[in-house]
């Protein structure tokens, strides 16, 4: 097998789609949904309905390939300035169509936006298509797909519409968050880019993903990483072509939470809640021997494989597990047991830090 070539990225331009995408599906991220709500409501309602309508659905997760195709230096004016210089109608396409490993999806949206109207026939299409790419638990219902396919017969009226609420949410939310998160993401780029002097192409995805191994992405000529503060603990790919995958890992500091002024880490917390759960425990401990696939645990378990799935997610969130996704097959997953005793020592370090005057007051009888 090739060793595949690593390079590199960075820019804030990929935080401010992902940031849209884990605002409207916060739980996926480990984050409190009451908080995700209230910095949704600080656009205008005209701007967060529509955005609320399309995010994970007209716009699946976030537009990662066409970022990449930003000039430096890829921030929240360059992407609003790019996507400003396309036609209202090309945007769309442009945002959804970067990406090279969606085909199915790609070829019944195209034909739908050519002829302006849709039919059953390309809502069973583009309903098969998603199943495919995403399986049944990521997939939309049929309903959501026609909703999806009447947006493509008016892509003038997205594109129109988009860039409004993409612009307010940078002026209101977005453009405070750039300033915030940018040291982070440079301090990130510049410690893979060491680590990447240490480790070969496996060693170094699973590290920079929080336990992801991905046969495909090795079988890659180029692997190209870019930090994203959002993302983390989760990464997001994209293959650019049969050669390219760009992957967006996690370049958030464990100590540091996304909610600004928050004083337990995110890390922290979301591992302490999946270790307090009882039938994730003994899911920890089945994997603590071996690998195992959701339909196994689900037999050693007695529960539905879905089920199991979503616990496996939560898992995954709290950074306890490692996955391997090989084509084909199920996943299969392990303990990360280097997870769990990191753990324990940020614990040890948060209970032990010297709490700042006044930061959290007592409460008096």
């Amino acid at each position: 097998m090739t060793t595949p070539r690593i390079t590199w990225d960075l820019g804030t331009a990929y935080d401010l789609f992902i940031s849209l995408h884990v605002l409207h599906e916060p739980v996926d991220f480990g984050l409190r949904g009451v908080w995700a709500a209230g910095m949704r409501s600080r656009l205008p309602p005209a701007d967060r309905d529509f955005l609320e309508q399309v995010q994970g659905s007209v716009i699946w997760g976030a537009p990662i390939s066409w970022v990449y195709t930003l000039p430096p230096p890829k921030d929240a004016a360059t992407a609003l300035r790019e996507l400003a210089r396309l036609e209202p109608a090309q945007r769309l396409p442009a945002l959804m169509f970067a990406a090279q490993d969606r085909a199915g999806e790609q070829a019944v949206l195209h034909r739908v936006m050519q002829r302006g109207a849709y039919d059953e026939g390309d809502i069973e299409a583009l309903y098969h298509a998603l199943h495919e790419v995403r399986g049944a638990e990521f997939a939309l219902s049929r309903k959501k797909v026609a909703s999806v396919l009447e947006w493509w017969t008016r892509p003038e009226e997205f594109g129109e519409r988009y860039l409004q609420a993409l612009t307010t949410y940078v002026d209101v939310f977005f453009v405070e968050e750039e300033r915030r998160i940018y040291p982070a993401l440079q301090d990130a780029y510049r410690e893979a880019q060491a680590l990447a002097q240490k480790l070969d192409a496996p060693e170094l995805l699973e590290e920079l993903s929080q336990g992801v191994s991905i046969e495909r992405a090795l079988r890659m000529n180029e692997l190209i990483f870019a930090p994203s503060f959002w993302s983390a603990p989760l990464m997001f790919i994209s293959y650019l072509n049969g050669e390219r995958i760009l992957i967006l890992f996690g370049g958030r500091p464990s100590d540091v939470s996304l909610i600004p002024g928050e004083v337990v880490p995110d890390a922290l917390l979301r591992a302490l809640k999946a270790l307090s759960d009882p039938t994730l425990l003994k899911i920890l401990r089945y994997l603590a021997t071996g690998s195992l696939t959701p339909t196994q645990l689900a037999h050693r378990l007695r529960l539905r494989a879905q089920t199991v799935v979503h616990h496996l997610k939560t898992l995954r969130v709290a950074g306890l597990v490692q996955v391997k996704i090989a084509e084909g097959k199920e996943r299969s997953y392990t303990m990360r047991h280097d997870s769990v005793e990191a753990t324990w020592l940020a614990l040890q370090r948060f209970i032990g830090e010297q709490v700042p005057v006044n930061a959290d007051p007592v409460e008096q009888e």
